[in-house]
């Protein structure tokens, strides 16, 4: 058994975002994993073997067990509180593919999350399990799903200035904000002004 993690990007993936009947929970939902066919990593995993993973996540659900997701992945399985997102709240077959529904949780990295993906970041998925893999041929077995984890994928980095530039222009005081960033070169004296400005910046995105 070895550590098997599969990126796959917004597009693959087919994320979009949702809100609950209130609007107070925010949620992810696309393809989780891809079955049938050789991913990126030369892995191909049988749709039977997805949907056997599936179930175990979904009981453990149903059983009152929290399944929960980080931002990017760590090496190992392990899943580290301080790092976590969200939750599967479900998981499901769809064709051969393995789709899930992540809620995105009031922690530091959900709130993260919840910021990019409300300023327009385009984030992808990135399952996280374990499993046997056939050197020869790529074929997986015995393949048991950990988590699902939020990533950033090639395109998105190109989206997060724009994000902080758009949540910037959007606060009170940004303009000035912005003005002095570009004054710092010139003007040392500056600095001391800049400071306050972006910790409240900062303290605006928290909320």
């Amino acid at each position: 058994m070895k550590p098997l993690i599969e990126h796959l990007s917004f597009e693959q993936a087919g994320i979009i975002t949702e809100s609950s009947n209130d609007g107070k929970d925010l949620y992810m939902k696309g393809i989780c994993i891809q079955g049938g066919v050789k991913n990126a990593n030369q892995r191909v995993y049988p749709v039977s073997e997805i949907h056997n993973a599936i179930k175990t996540i979904n009981e453990q659900v149903k059983t009152g067990n929290s399944v929960l997701g980080e931002v990017d992945h760590p090496s190992n399985l392990r899943v580290n509180l301080d790092r976590v997102s969200h939750m599967i709240t479900e998981m499901w077959m769809d064709g051969p593919n393995g789709y899930g529904k992540l809620k995105i949780l009031p922690t530091p990295m959900g709130n993260l999350v919840k910021t990019m993906l409300e300023s327009g970041v385009k984030l992808g998925v990135s399952s996280r399990g374990s499993g046997e893999v056939n050197e020869a041929d790529g074929q997986v077995k015995n393949f048991d799903i950990v988590t699902v984890d939020v990533v950033a994928q090639p395109s998105a980095p190109n989206a997060y200035p724009t994000a902080v530039y758009e949540s910037l222009m959007n606060m009170r005081g940004g303009m000035k904000t912005f003005e002095m960033a570009a004054e710092v070169k010139e003007d040392p004296r500056v600095q001391k002004h800049l400071k306050e400005s972006i910790l409240n910046f900062i303290n605006e995105l928290k909320l």
